[in-house]
């Protein structure tokens, strides 16, 4: 039965695949081998599943390094635009802030002015004060004089009417007489010169009524022009901090307890911004020093932001082509152990890809971690803690201070790995974090 089956289905392939037969010629015999037709058919078929096998891995292994290719190219430019973008930041940031410090020598210049202009005001006013005391003691001796005047009259005229009673005639003793009209004229004298020193003091004290009335135009037209700096100051330093506390909030930290912590540990040249008063009485605030402090506070918290940025993984350990390849939280275990937590993000790249610290911070492990591998710890600032496992080389030394942007190894897959990638992860008070959440936060601000 099986004869018969065989013999039917080599008949049907030998239409196609007739029979073929090897010899093999030695000196003493000659000898053939027999390739039946099902035979021959086996082997083509292998054959052609093993070419159409290595074409189809050919093509998805250019297909895959085209991808990479492009996908290297667009994170190289994505990586120009980012730096450009953080150094336009950075240029207007500087900008803004050396137009609040011009805008505040402006402003103490004319608050200087303006100072200068009181005073000479209140000199004049003081001047116009004494000029009317003036007046009013020369109008008092006027006025006793006239009065000694008139008593002097009087009593002339008394006498006059005693010596007429006497003697009948009112014309002796002419030389009293002629004295007390002496003495008239001079005190006629005397008021002509007060009159004409109250004109004068009149017209001085209209010119420096005028000059007030100047000064208040000028001062008024000087509120205005810093009004207008100062809400420009305001909105630019409005428009600077905002992505800034967008990004904190965004990675779930607090932006005041943070800045609270980066106050303490301030070390910086220079110190912070200070309020300023142009006071030195103990006198209330004006509007306009309130708005500048405002203003310097604002500038402050800035310089505290980029302080706090600095000391925090905002960064990505990768900076060339890369692919996600496990995120953040429970996951099917790669090596078949069921379902674990992943505390990380894993990177994926070619083999010795340089690995850079996401923020400044210091090394507290370089070296062998059991199934981490290769594997550097770097404790950072608020209690942060960052990451990276697997490595094939570290570059770094416990204790050594290093900087966001440092290279600190190459990309590997030492220790319980099934290829060559990065497993990166954030850690807040040991409690591990999605490191993503920064990363994203920074994409999304810069």
């Amino acid at each position: 039965m099986l004869k018969r089956l065989s013999y039917r289905i080599n008949t049907a392939v030998g239409r196609y695949f007739p029979e073929q037969r090897l010899f093999l010629k030695s000196d003493s015999d000659t000898r053939f081998i027999r390739l039946q037709p099902v035979t021959q058919a086996v082997a083509v078929t292998v054959g052609a599943l093993c070419l159409g096998w290595t074409i189809l891995a050919t093509s998805i292994l250019m297909m895959e390094s085209i991808s990479a290719g492009s996908g290297r190219d667009q994170a190289q430019r994505q990586q120009a635009l980012y730096e450009a973008r953080l150094n336009a930041l950075s240029a207007d940031r500087d900008l803004r802030a050396e137009e609040a410090v011009r805008a505040q020598e402006r402003f103490n210049l004319a608050l200087k002015e303006v100072s200068d202009m009181q005073s000479r005001l209140l000199a004049s006013e003081d001047g116009r004060r004494e000029m009317e005391t003036g007046i009013d003691v020369i109008q008092s001796t006027l006025r006793r004089t006239i009065k000694e005047r008139d008593e002097a009259r009087a009593e002339k005229e008394t006498l006059t009417a005693s010596l007429q009673a006497q003697t009948g005639s009112g014309r002796t003793n002419q030389g009293r007489v002629r004295d007390a009209d002496a003495t008239v004229e001079i005190l006629a004298e005397a008021l002509a010169g007060t009159a004409q020193q109250r004109d004068s003091m009149a017209v001085v004290a209209m010119a420096a009524k005028e000059e007030t009335d100047a000064l208040a135009v000028q001062k008024k037209a000087l509120e205005t022009k810093n009004d207008v700096i100062f809400a420009k100051l305001e909105e630019a330093v409005t428009i600077s901090m905002e992505p800034l506390d967008k990004m904190f909030r965004a990675a779930g930290m607090s932006p005041d307890d943070l800045l609270k912590s980066v106050r303490r540990g301030y070390s910086g040249q220079g110190g912070p911004l200070t309020p300023f008063s142009l006071s030195t009485k103990g006198e209330k605030l004006s509007n306009d020093e309130i708005r500048a402090n405002a203003i310097l506070q604002g500038l402050d918290r800035m310089n505290l932001y980029r302080l706090a940025a600095a000391k925090s993984p905002f960064a990505s350990p990768i900076k060339s082509a890369f692919r996600f390849t496990s995120g953040f939280g429970y996951r099917r275990d790669p090596k078949g152990a069921g379902t674990r937590m992943h505390a990380g993000t894993d990177f994926a790249a070619s083999h010795g890809t340089p690995i850079y610290a996401t923020a400044d911070g210091v090394v507290t492990m370089a070296g062998w971690n059991s199934g981490y591998g290769r594997q550097v710890k770097i404790q950072h600032e608020f209690g942060i803690e960052t990451s990276y496992a697997h490595q094939s080389n570290i570059r770094v030394k416990v204790g050594q201070r290093v900087s966001r942007g440092e290279r600190i190894g190459d990309m590997g897959s030492s220790g319980r790995s099934t290829g060559t990638h990065l497993h990166y992860e954030v850690r807040i008070g040991g409690k591990p974090v999605n490191p993503m959440t920064f990363i994203k936060a920074a994409t999304d601000v810069f």
